[in-house]
């Protein structure tokens, strides 16, 4: 397997480019506009097929690359089945698996931060969006997000994930890179509540700045970046 974690500076995202090492095909989950050139030369470097790519759900904070990833490449473009956005390709339900050669990427539905989002899981890779983020939680405030529902996507599902499984998050605004399910029990600060009435307390406070562009960004987002 081949797997690379590319990083947006201007929106802190992270996005992940995963292959088979044996047929060449290749797919990326949350890719950014502006960085899709070097998507496609590193595809090229590595002598790798686009095949797929994957939004984890409509982003707010910038424009996915996935339409001009599809003009280019002919990739097929998917999201779960609660995203808005009809021009996507394939809508994956919870529990559907996502072919890529030998490997398989389990799509599990995990609304909260938006009522669209979804995380991949690949063997012990999670690819949790914007649901589960290192030392945080992803914001409920805006696009039909609901901390009630963020919990139980947490608590009663990602978080019953094998403690060893490898987190990777679409965001992070500190420099982290990776952790685990286990270390986010023990570590991460918004998990450390005794119920969901606290959780939900703790997320309609957090008193955040809304993203610049939010709803041109989510517009454009509803029809895969055009």
């Amino acid at each position: 397997m081949i797997f690379k974690q590319l990083f947006d500076q201007k929106s802190s995202t992270y996005t992940y480019l995963i292959a088979s090492a044996k047929g060449r095909e290749a797919l990326i989950i949350d890719p950014v506009i502006e960085n899709v050139n070097q998507y496609v030369q590193l595809l090229k470097d590595l002598n790798l097929n686009l095949v797929k790519v994957i939004d984890t759900h409509i982003h707010a904070d910038h424009v996915t690359g996935a339409s001009k990833l599809k003009d280019i490449t002919k990739c097929t473009t998917i999201m779960g089945d609660h995203s808005p956005a009809n021009t996507v390709e394939i809508k994956v339900k919870d529990g559907e698996y996502i072919n890529l050669d030998t490997l398989k990427i389990r799509a599990m539905y995990t609304p909260g931060h938006t009522s669209d989002s979804y995380s991949f899981l690949m063997d012990n890779y999670l690819f949790s969006g914007d649901t589960l983020l290192i030392n945080g939680t992803g914001r409920t405030d805006f696009q039909n997000g609901n901390a009630k529902d963020a919990y139980d996507s947490i608590f009663n599902n990602l978080l019953k994930l094998p403690e060893e499984t490898f987190l990777y998050p679409a965001h992070d605004y500190k420099g982290e890179k990776v952790s685990t399910i286990g270390k986010e029990k023990k570590q991460n600060p918004r998990l450390q509540v005794s119920s969901v009435d606290e959780y939900i307390e703790i997320m309609n406070n957090l008193d955040l700045k809304k993203p610049a562009k939010l709803e041109t960004n989510v517009a454009r987002n509803i029809n895969l970046g055009r």
